[in-house]
């Protein structure tokens, strides 16, 4: 999904509060970072001191805006092609488990999933939250899936639409399935080493196969 930039708006708005710098994010990247790297790394590159207090009152100051910037039109905001479709396909199946894992935190993937009423479709996750290293993630998502499931990495597809969420599959194991409609092209994404590329999620049965499972 695309928020029509409500979260980098979002961001931006809470930092300025919070340490007077307009625009603190305009030179760090953010496609696959997790939230606390990319504080940290503002932080940094305004040579702003940041602690747990600093970083907590900037959290709770970006939900508050964010919960505001959500509901306001942007470019490309919406959901991407296919995702409902599959999500539904997915969701009652008893040999397939949804979890989400985002470098967002996870009151702000919260904000930003159920306004397309998409989260309903998580039980769990693992969340920006819990790690600025967005690799350490999986580790995370797999203990909070495991309980009676005896999941392993290998078990395990990342979805994604960056080669940081390629890297977070290879470093831990999992596969990849890399889809093409955010900021990086399918030989972006194929160099990166993904298992799988896919223009997009148009084609129910074409995800499917990519997952390993059948139409249902």
């Amino acid at each position: 999904m695309l928020t029509g930039g409500a979260g980098a708006r979002a961001m931006a708005s809470a930092f300025e509060d919070v340490f007077g710098v307009r625009q603190g994010f305009g030179a760090i990247p953010m496609a696959g970072r997790t939230d606390a790297w990319i504080l940290a790394q503002a932080a940094t590159t305004h040579q702003i001191p940041l602690d747990e207090s600093r970083a907590r009152v900037f959290r709770e100051r970006y939900l508050t805006k964010l919960a505001a910037e959500i509901h306001e039109p942007g470019p490309r905001k919406g959901i991407m092609p296919g995702v409902r479709a599959l999500l539904d396909q997915l969701s009652d199946r008893d040999d397939v488990h949804l979890s989400l894992l985002t470098g967002n935190l996870e009151g702000g993937a919260r904000v930003k999933l159920e306004y397309f009423d998409l989260w309903r479709y998580f039980s769990n996750g693992a969340f920006g939250d819990v790690a600025s290293d967005r690799n350490h993630l999986l580790n995370v998502a797999l203990e909070r899936v495991k309980a009676g499931a005896g999941l392993v990495p290998s078990e395990v597809i990342v979805i994604g639409d960056t080669p940081l969420d390629v890297a977070v599959a290879k470093q831990g194991g999992a596969r990849s399935v890399a889809v093409a409609t955010g900021g990086y092209d399918a030989v972006t994404l194929q160099e990166s080493g993904a298992d799988v590329v896919l223009e997009s999620f148009s084609d129910l049965t074409a995800t499917l196969t990519a997952l390993g499972v059948s139409l249902r």
